[in-house]
């Protein structure tokens, strides 16, 4: 197989059409009567993560850019509002396919996780905060890693080395990242349903406290963080830093190229769908990769352009 973005779209759309037809209670209930949609999900999700993966932040000038280029794959493309529509509609189906397409990698069964999160910003002027359908959700927030506040949501991932997201939430901006990560293991299907005899997650300093750290250990799941100002000095804290900067490098992934914080998202389902679709997108490339035997699974070179 060739590491191109058309390759990846066909076995996308192969790969979500079967999935969707053996569990049709993944896609959106339709009227039996009524007007049928000309452009089916598998479809509608192929071009989703074309999207993300192309870098197209405006949903207008993606479909004027795949009406040009891309109708030989797509005989018949949305309008902009219906597009947006389904999408908002496919939001949870996006979810469950990262799922279903990390299951199918090799790397799903990796016994070392790291885990964090990143600053996802919906607002800057005092204006927009105010008036924003985000209000209440969103909220100010602070980014040590890059010394900035912020108005808007935190992105939580648990993923593999490669890159793989096993779990995620998208919360406001002060949720503790302890409760948080708790909800992704116990609300996550793919995650309640791998055993590892022994697992290791690898997080910052954030991750603490000794409640926390004995419901870790009642998982049989080992902690690696830096210690914290006062606490002595943690095991394996030499190994630390190379590991750490993975979710780092994950986080500019999503960032600098699958543009996270320029979602243009200006409501709860609208940033919602729009996170999905790049985690989606991420997923869908590592799936790829890994299929091929690519070195790096998390290189997105190949369907950029």
């Amino acid at each position: 197989m060739d590491t191109d973005l058309d390759t990846l779209a066909t076995a996308l759309y192969v790969t979500c059409d079967d999935l969707l037809k053996r569990h049709p209670e993944r896609v959106p209930a339709r009227p039996a009567i009524g007007l049928q949609p000309q452009i089916t999900d598998a479809e509608l999700l192929t071009l989703a993560v074309m999207q993300a993966l192309l870098g197209y932040t405006s949903e207008r000038r993606w479909l004027r850019h795949a009406r040009a280029r891309l109708l030989t794959m797509f005989p018949t493309l949305p309008g902009q509002s219906g597009y947006n529509k389904r999408l908002r509609k496919l939001a949870d189906t996006m979810s469950w396919l990262i799922g279903a397409l990390g299951a199918g990698t090799s790397i799903v069964t990796d016994d070392v996780w790291v885990i964090d999160s990143t600053p996802v910003e919906c607002a800057r002027s005092r204006e927009t905060v105010r008036r924003s359908d985000l209000a209440g959700w969103a909220e100010y927030g602070y980014c040590a890693s890059h010394s900035r506040y912020f108005w808007g949501l935190r992105l939580h991932l648990v993923c593999t080395l490669h890159g793989l997201p096993m779990g995620w939430a998208l919360t406001g901006a002060k949720a503790d990242e302890r409760a948080v990560l708790a909800d992704i293991v116990a609300n996550t299907p793919t995650l309640a349903g791998l055993h590892h005899s022994s697992l290791m997650w690898i997080g910052d300093k954030n991750y603490y406290g000794a409640v926390f750290e004995a419901d870790v250990a009642d998982a049989r799941v080992e902690l690696l963080r830096p210690a914290r100002k006062g606490e002595r000095p943690r095991p394996g804290e030499r190994f630390f830093k190379p590991l750490r900067q993975i979710i780092e490098s994950i986080n500019d992934t999503l960032k600098g190229q699958l543009d996270l914080e320029a979602h243009g998202g200006r409501t709860i389902a609208g940033v919602c769908t729009r996170i999905a679709q790049r985690i989606l997108a991420l997923t869908a490339a590592i799936w790829h990769n890994d299929t091929i035997g690519a070195t790096v699974r998390r290189s997105l070179t190949a369907y950029d352009h």
